[in-house]
């Protein structure tokens, strides 16, 4: 009497296990082929924003003669805020440093002095990841005016003045995330027209 051997490989039986990864294996490839048969290209979350060089030197003017700001975009749900800020005679303001968000600015009239690096010195969080200190410690200075761009990256000090001086620039801030809807504006774009 022979017996009856069950080893797929002796037998040429289906292992049942073998069997059951290729039907999961099957079954997840059919599905993100039809996840991706289904996607499509996005759509704008908001309006787009054209403003023209009239526009910008309407609301320079508007900005002076005071240390203003006004955003150009709505940035609920965004990751960034876009604003002209303008600034006049400003001296002793504090330095600063965001863990969560980069600066870009580009100079549209006037010039300032801005330190950069270093560390700042006596350092408080005047809010979650928001870093003020009166000065900073072994920063470099420079001389920004109009037509420059800097790019301050999150974690750097930066400390900008402009004594006896008009000063004119938009800001970008870029956030690590989304602002929410409502949520109270940071610091460094607080100020009104």
């Amino acid at each position: 009497m022979s017996k009856l051997n069950l080893n797929s490989h002796e037998s040429g039986l289906i292992n049942p296990s073998a069997l059951r990864l290729t039907v999961v294996a099957c079954l997840f490839i059919t599905s993100a082929m039809t996840v991706s048969a289904q996607r499509k290209p996005s759509e704008a979350t908001r309006p787009v924003v054209v403003m023209s060089a009239q526009s910008l030197d309407d609301l320079k003017q508007k900005l002076k003669p005071g240390n203003k700001t006004e955003e150009l975009i709505d940035s609920a749900g965004m990751q960034l805020r876009v604003g002209v800020q303008h600034e006049n005679n400003k001296t002793g303001a504090a330095a600063e440093l965001h863990d969560a968000s980069d600066d870009v600015y580009y100079v549209l009239e006037g010039s300032a002095t801005l330190v950069l690096g270093g560390k700042l010195d006596a350092p408080k969080e005047v809010e979650p990841g928001e870093w003020r200190s009166p000065k900073i410690v072994d920063g470099k200075t420079f001389e920004i005016t109009k037509g420059d761009l800097v790019v301050v990256p999150r974690g750097t000090p930066h400390q900008r003045s402009t004594p006896n001086k008009d000063f004119t620039l938009i800001l970008i801030k870029i956030y690590a995330d989304p602002l929410k809807p409502g949520a109270p504006k940071p610091s460094g774009l607080n100020q009104k027209p």
